[in-house]
């Protein structure tokens, strides 16, 4: 999957769930401060919910801790009184320019007020446990001027996975939604009406407990940023060339690459910039001596627990069955090695490769190097995308743009 980091971002939806914590007896002092940034709003909520001393010695505590629910009907707006321009849509850049407010002070009192800061103690267990996970989605304009979400029940599901996963609070999908709905239609006017371009949103959950013992965190923080965005491929398609990859693991079974952490992403870098640098955009992971392919395609990789749940991904997988099933075409989700895609290739069997992604929606390759050699991935030289690529991002942007009503499309 193509997902490029986004930088810090103008505007954000947050809530805080705080419980009974102790701080260490004594802080390391903290390092100078950075320059202040400007001032942007947020969108903000706090809660609190019951909890014992979370020691490492007492892991119950996480199932304890039932954090009270979100509430959509306590939110407090905050304005700014310098708002941000509008930037030109042709100049956009994904994940450069950014909204102006986030969610701050926790689930009860959910709160859109001016971007700022955040000030957090330096035994914050999120700076040495990676207790954090997040949700990539868009915000959509239609042409009669509606805000739209794309499926946000969906990124809701996978949120809350997410936050269980390393025993963070849970919250109501659709009180979330709405307050995300709420800030998404205060933000209209940096949502451009055209095709293409759209407001990105990331809600992100943190622990926030000061302490350095391990265990499940006493009080989190939920928050919610945006940024504009225009296309990921301003000038149209533009096939990739993939580094298979098997001397490093993104995830394993029973490990957390099916959730969607922060700690998922960091070690990838590294392989990144190593396959960037033999002059590859990307890599392919592979797994295991058998060396299975662990990317989506329409014979995608199974949902094993290797691989994220991706909201994309499972679009394309239904219209695939809606759509081409009825011309012939056989959807499967089961493993592919690495060595069954290339003997494909030598045979002329296969057709096209595509990644999926909130970013992209499809990413077609061209080509994958594999033990040193190029393994063509069916493009003609003169193509930049296969049909079925194609086909799915025509599908998927009519949905979200409003052009066809579907029940995946959320009005706000």
């Amino acid at each position: 999957m193509i997902r490029p980091l986004l930088p810090r971002c103008a505007r954000a939806l947050r809530a805080t769930s705080t419980a009974a914590a102790r701080r260490p007896s004594h802080a390391l002092p903290a390092l100078p401060a950075l320059p202040a940034l400007p001032a942007l709003p947020i969108l903000s909520a706090s809660a609190s919910h019951a909890a014992r001393r979370m020691y490492s010695i007492q892991p119950e505590a996480a199932s304890t801790a039932k954090p009270v629910d979100v509430d959509p009907s306590k939110l407090v707006i905050h304005k700014t009184t310098n708002p941000k321009s509008l930037v030109d849509p042709s100049t956009l850049i994904f994940g450069r320019n950014f909204t102006e407010w986030t969610q701050t002070e926790g689930w009860r009192t959910p709160t859109i007020q001016p971007y700022q800061n955040l000030s957090l103690d330096p035994a914050t267990c999120v700076f040495h446990y990676g207790f954090e996970c997040f949700e990539g989605m868009k915000a959509y304009k239609d042409k009669a001027g509606n805000v739209r979400l794309f499926r946000p029940d969906k990124n809701m599901e996978r949120f809350n996975k997410s936050a269980a996963r390393i025993a963070l609070p849970t919250f109501s999908p659709s009180a979330l939604i709405d307050l995300i709905t709420r800030f998404a239609t205060l933000e209209e006017r940096f949502i451009p009406d055209q095709r293409g371009y759209s407001l990105y949103l990331r809600p992100t959950m943190i622990g926030t407990q000061k302490t350095l013992g391990v265990g499940p965190p006493g009080s989190a923080l939920l928050f919610v940023i945006a940024s504009p965005v225009g296309p990921y491929y301003p000038t149209g398609f533009k096939a990739i060339a993939l580094e298979a990859t098997d001397y490093a693991v993104r995830a394993w079974p029973g490990g957390v690459g099916d959730k969607k952490l922060g700690a998922n992403y960091a070690p990838c870098v590294l392989p990144q910039l190593e396959a960037a640098s033999r002059g590859f955009q990307q890599n392919l992971w592979l797994f295991g001596p058998e060396q299975y392919v662990t990317e989506k395609e329409l014979i995608t990789h199974p949902l094993d627990g290797t691989i994220l749940e991706g909201v994309t991904r499972d679009s394309i997988l239904s219209l695939a069955r809606e759509r081409l099933a009825p011309e012939g075409w056989r959807i499967s989700e089961r493993k592919i090695t690495m060595a069954a895609l290339a003997e494909a290739s030598a045979e002329g069997r296969l057709m096209e490769i595509f990644g999926a992604g909130t970013a992209a929606i499809v990413s077609p390759v061209r080509t994958i190097s594999w033990k040193g050699k190029p393994v063509d991935c069916g493009l003609k030289e003169h193509e930049e995308s296969g049909e079925i690529a194609l086909r799915m991002k025509g599908w998927i942007e009519a949905i979200q743009y409003g052009d066809e009503e579907h029940d995946w499309s959320h009005v706000c």
